[in-house]
C-alpha cells in the first residue's frame, strides 16, 4: 500500500554533520547505495526533528500528530537508471510518539525506535537528549551562531546548504527491503548552530566506526518549515 503524501510543519530541525572515512561507511551501507564523497570524504550525521500537525495532505491542521524525532543519516549515491542519484541512508530512527513505532512503514518508512526525549530552548540555546527502547542515545548542546564554523569541511554556509538541500530523498531499511521518502520543503533555510557537546552512541561505538575514523563538522539549525513527505518506490 502506498503511503499518503504527508503534510505538516518542520517546528525545529537540527543537522548535527561529521565527516567519516569512506571505507568505513561503505562497510555499514547496503547495495545499491554508496557513500557520496566530499572532498574525499563520506558525510554522515544526526537529524533531530520536531514535527507539528502532520497529517495527510488535504486534512485540516488540528487534526494533526506531533513528536520529537532523531534519524541517524548518511549520505549516499547510487545508480538508476544510468543516471546518479543522491539522497540519505537511514539506518535507525527513534521517535517519542508511540503511534509511529507501532505505524512504522504507514505514516513514515523505516522501523522506529520509542525514546524518551529531553528539550531545553531557551533564547537562542538548545538541549536535546534521548534513550532509545534499545539503550541507544544522543546527546547534543548548541546555540545559534552569526558564524558558520571555519574549521567545517564544507568552507561556507552556501556549500553546506546546498550539499543537504539535494539530499532530500532517504531510505529506511524494514525487513529485507529499503522504504523510501522524499522531503519537499516550501522554502530551505538553514542557519548555523555552534555545538559545545555532542554525543551519539551509535557513532562512538568503535565496533562500527573504529577510533579516528569519524569526526564532527558542523551543525545546522531550521525552523519553521511547512513541508510534505512523498512515498517513494521500495528497493530490495
Amino acid at each position: 500500500m502506498k503511503l499518503p503524501t504527508i503534510h505538516g510543519y518542520i517546528d525545529r530541525r537540527i543537522l548535527v554533520n561529521f565527516t567519516a572515512e569512506p571505507e568505513t561507511v561503505r562497510n555499514i551501507i547496503p547495495a545499491p547505495f554508496s557513500p557520496k564523497i566530499y572532498k574525499g570524504k563520506a558525510i554522515v550525521g544526526i537529524c533531530l526533528i520536531r514535527l507539528k500537525n502532520i497529517k495527510p495532505k488535504g486534512l485540516p491542521d488540528f487534526i494533526g500528530i506531533s513528536s520529537e524525532n532523531g534519524a541517524h543519516r548518511i549520505a549516499i549515491e547510487w545508480e538508476e537508471e544510468g543516471v546518479t542519484k543522491e539522497g540519505v541512508y537511514v539506518p535507525r530512527r527513534d521517535t517519542s510518539l508511540r503511534l509511529n513505532t507501532l505505524a512504522g512503514g504507514r505514516i513514515f518508512p523505516g522501523k522506529h525506535y520509542l525514546a524518551r526525549f529531553n528539550v531545553k530552548e531557551a533564547e537562542g540555546n538548545y538541549h536535546v537528549d534521548f534513550t532509545s527502547s534499545d539503550n541507544t542515545s544522543i546527546a547534543i548542546d548548541a546555540k545559534e551562531t552569526a558564524t558558520f564554523n571555519p574549521h567545517s569541511i564544507f568552507e561556507t554556509l552556501e556549500n553546506v546548504s546546498a550539499f543537504f538541500e539535494k539530499g532530500a530523498v532517504g531510505y529506511s531499511p524494514k525487513g529485507g527491503r529499503y522504504e523510501g521518502l522524499e522531503l519537499q520543503t516550501y522554502n530551505w533555510q538553514v542557519r548555523p548552530l555552534e555545538v559545545l557537546n555532542v554525543h551519539s552512541s551509535f557513532y562512538e561505538n568503535e565496533d562500527i566506526f573504529p577510533k579516528g575514523s569519524i569526526k564532527f563538522d558542523n551543525a545546522l539549525l531550521m525552523t519553521g518549515i511547512e513541508h510534505e513527505w512523498k512515498a517513494l518506490g521500495n528497493k530490495c
